[in-house]
Order: C-alpha cells, then sequence, then structure tokens
C-alpha cells in the first residue's frame, strides 16, 4: 500500500522534523508538504506515533492517507518535477 502523508505545520523547526521523518522511512517528496511511497503497515504505525511526538501541542496538522495500487492508477498528474534548493520533488 502507498502512504501519502500531508501536513500543514508554520513552524519551521517542527517542519523540517516532519519531513525527515517521512524521509528516514523511506518516503519521497511530492510537493513541498507532502510525501508519497510504499511503507509496510508497522513503519507506518511507528511512523504516525514518531509524528505525534514531534507535533505535540503545536498548532498545525499533518494527515496520513493509504492509497492501494488500484488507486494509484487513477491519479492525473499535471505538470512536471521541479527543484528546490538541493532536493529534488520526486513523483512516484
Amino acid at each position: 500500500m502507498y502512504t501519502l502523508v500531508i501536513y500543514d505545520i508554520s513552524d519551521d523547526e517542527i517542519r523540517f522534523k516532519v519531513a525527515n521523518a517521512c524521509k528516514s522511512v523511506g518516503l519521497s517528496r511530492i510537493q513541498k508538504s507532502a510525501f508519497l511511497g510504499v511503507i509496510d503497515s508497522q513503519t507506518r504505525k511507528s511512523l504516525k506515533k514518531r509524528l505525534e511526538r514531534i507535533l505535540g501541542d503545536s498548532n498545525g496538522n499533518i494527515q496520513i492517507f493509504l492509497i492501494c495500487e488500484n488507486d494509484m492508477r487513477f491519479r492525473d498528474i499535471i505538470g512536471k518535477m521541479y527543484k528546490e534548493g538541493d532536493e529534488d520533488i520526486m513523483v512516484i
């Protein structure tokens, strides 16, 4: 199953930690505040707990979606990849 993590967090430090947590489990950045990839159930549960600790009582929200392979076939991508700093925004 694909896992999509999106977030809206104004605090730079927390946002950076959330991004690093997503990268550390193998998710790829697909937009500035969105990561996507295939991870197993245990990894997803662990990531959720980690993200809950990172966000704590701070303002903002993090949403985690499970997307099956069949649903991914219906995804439309408009536009092309772009580079921000040294990091490529990857489209899986």
